[in-house]
This record gives structure tokens, sequence and C-alpha cells, in this order.
């Protein structure tokens, strides 16, 4: 049955498996070697040298490009498939990016931009006059929706359209999202990036990225920058990560509906200022996000604190199930005050705690984060 016709939770057990023949094994083995048998010179071969591709990164890539219905290719992380993505702008070009995303992000393009490697030019995604204003003579628009950490919400539809008609391309950052919420392809999006460490591989023990695309000259360039850079994905984190694809739709409607309840709940609690999540009616993104995000919100929420920078700390410090630590994704829930690192954007608050929602019973969670409320100085 064709890949289109099934649901993602479908594909996500199913791709990237070996041919059904007699005798074969149900999964494809780590393939731990670096070289590959050459056979004769005028001979064909699938692999010659594991940094080029290998079987355990062909097999996650296949599964994840089903789920996103384009070509995926695997990087060594997050941050690797970012620096590949970026690098298909042209010396110099202009790069319209917004203010507000991946601390990641934001460092590598104002480090490429303060080297001359490209003109960085910031402007709110979410403000469709300001970014057709800001796409004139750029080459590449880079979105992320939602946002990390301030959730924001951008029509990828509308943005794609004005980005094609001043001849840009367009990349989307949509680990937040995950490929069973939204496929940013079917909305004119060129390239899609996941930090696949988080949802998609989804257990806090590997680092991974990924790009996907259906353009095959793009594709082209993000594989040739791969093998010139070095970034492929090792086998056993491939490996990894293809086995933690295989739940992740099931991991992630969890997650989903656990943060709703969450973030209905915590508006009004003690010591909380305001609470931000796409999946409110009070969100300024809600009916973009409901157009674009099907079967869920995701799994992010953030709160801002009415004690301010204390208070923010305070809660981290507090909770006994939460983890206080960064990153997001990981089937445990995770708590962080986000401008504790130097690169966040200037635009986050102060006192924004960020929220990654993982697969424990919901009431454990509120729980343990109505204790830690009630137990701020």
């Amino acid at each position: 049955m064709a890949p289109e016709k099934l649901a993602a939770a479908t594909i996500a057990v199913h791709a990237g498996r070996p041919a059904r023949v007699p005798g074969a094994p149900v999964n494809t083995p780590i393939s731990l070697s670096s070289t590959y048998n050459a056979g004769r010179e005028d001979e064909k071969v699938d692999y010659s040298y594991a940094r080029e591709d290998h079987e355990s990164g062909v097999a996650f890539e296949t599964a994840l490009g089903a789920l996103e219905g384009g070509h995926a290719i695997g990087y060594a992380s997050g941050m690797a498939a970012i620096s590949g993505a970026l690098a298909l702008a042209a010396p110099g070009a202009i790069v319209v990016t917004p203010p507000v995303g991946y601390s990641g992000m934001l460092a590598a393009t104002s480090a490429l931009s303060t080297s001359g490697h490209i003109q960085r030019r910031v402007v709110d995604t979410t403000n469709l006059d300001e970014l057709a204003s800001a796409l004139e003579g750029a080459q590449m628009l880079w979105l992320e929706t939602p946002a990390n950490p301030t959730l924001n919400i951008t029509d990828l539809a509308r943005a794609s359209e004005l980005a094609h008609q001043s001849g840009a391309i367009v990349v989307a950052d949509s680990t937040f999202s995950t490929p069973v919420l939204t496929r940013p392809l079917d909305f004119g999006v060129d390239v899609v990036i996941h930090s696949v460490t988080k949802w998609i591989a989804g257990h806090s023990d590997l680092l991974l990225g990924a790009a996907i695309t259906r353009d095959e000259q793009i594709l082209a360039k993000l594989r040739s920058g791969r093998v010139i850079s070095g970034a492929i994905t090792g086998p056993f984190e491939s490996w990894l990560a293809l086995r933690g694809l295989r739940t992740m739709p099931l991991r992630v409607k969890a997650s989903c509906a656990s943060a709703l309840e969450l973030a209905n709940r915590l508006q009004g609690a003690p010591g909380v200022a305001s609470v931000i999540y796409p999946g409110l009616a009070t969100h300024p993104g809600h009916e973009i996000a409901k157009t674009q995000m099907a079967g869920g919100f995701g799994a992010v929420l953030s709160i801002t604190m009415k004690g301010g920078i204390e208070a923010a700390r305070e809660l981290c410090e507090q909770v006994e199930i939460f983890t206080h630590a960064t990153s997001v994704g990981g089937v445990e829930s995770l708590i962080e005050r986000r401008k504790r690192w130097s690169a966040e954007s200037e635009l986050v608050p102060e006192s924004l705690v960020r929220i990654s929602v993982g697969i424990e019973d919901v009431e454990d969670l509120w729980r343990d984060l109505s204790q830690a409320l009630k137990r701020l100085s």
C-alpha cells in the first residue's frame, strides 16, 4: 500500500525495514563497518565508505522521509543539520530569520552574518506584511514553528508563498511539531529541519539531526555537503533513532494531551503570570496552529512567573518528578528557565520557564507542579 495512504503511526512502524525475504531480519542490523567490498571497478555498489552512507543510516532516513513525505538526510546532530541547510545559501546571500527561535540557530546565523558569509535580516515571521518587505532580495527564509521557547506560530503556507514570490527557498525547523503533527513540505516549505535528538528519537540518549526535502537539486547539495563536512550519523545512533521513531506517534500523542491539560490547569495557578501554549484559544497563533497542526499542539508549554527571575529559578529547583535540565522531547518531563543561557534571544522574558512534557501520568505531573508552586517563597 502506498505510504501516502497510511497513517503516521503505521508508517512509523513499517517504513525503513528490510525486504520481506524468507530468512531476512525484520530489523536492519547495525552496520559496524567503515568500508565495503568494491567488486569490479565498473560494478555499481550501494555502499563504498561509511562517511558517505551506511545501512543503518539509510534505514532511518527512509523511515523519516516516508513520515515527512520527502527524502531525508541524517546528520550527526541537529546543529549539523542546521549548518548543512544554511550552506545552501550562496556567500553573502540575504537570509531572513525570526528574532526568536532555537538558540543554536540564532548563534549560527549571527556568527555567519558577522563573518560576512551571509547577510542576516531579522523579522517577525508571524507578521506577514513585515515578512513580505524583508524578503526583497533574499535567497533563504528560515522559519521555526512552534518557535522555541516562546511558541510563536508562523503561517507556513503564506510565508512560503511570499518567499517563493521573492525567489527565496524556505527552510523550516519543525522539531517542536514533529512529523506526527505537521508535514511542512505539504505547506510549500522546501527543506524541513529536525533535531532528531528530541521527539523522533525520544529518549534523551543520542545526538542526531535531519533535513528533508522533495527537491532533487537541494537533496544533491545537502548530500554532497554532508560528505564534505563529515557530519554523517553514526550507525549505532541511527539504529537508536529508528527504534525511537517506531513509537514516536504514541509518545507525541500522549505528551500533547498532557501538555494541553497542564496548560489549562496552570492558567490562574498561584505565582503564574501567563501560560503560553498554541492549544489555548488565548494564544495569538491558535487559529493558524489548528490549520497546520493535526492531532495536537505540541508537547512544550512555557509560563512566565509573577515573582520574576527568582520565582522561575525556585520553581525549577522545587520540582520532584520534572527534571531540571535543558532539552525537550524525551519520555521524561523537563523544566528550565531559558534565560539562564546567554545565547537565548533578548525577546525571551527573564521569568520564562519552558516545560517539556513527557509521558508520565498527567496527574502526577500536575501534583508536582502544584507542590512546587506552593513552596515558592
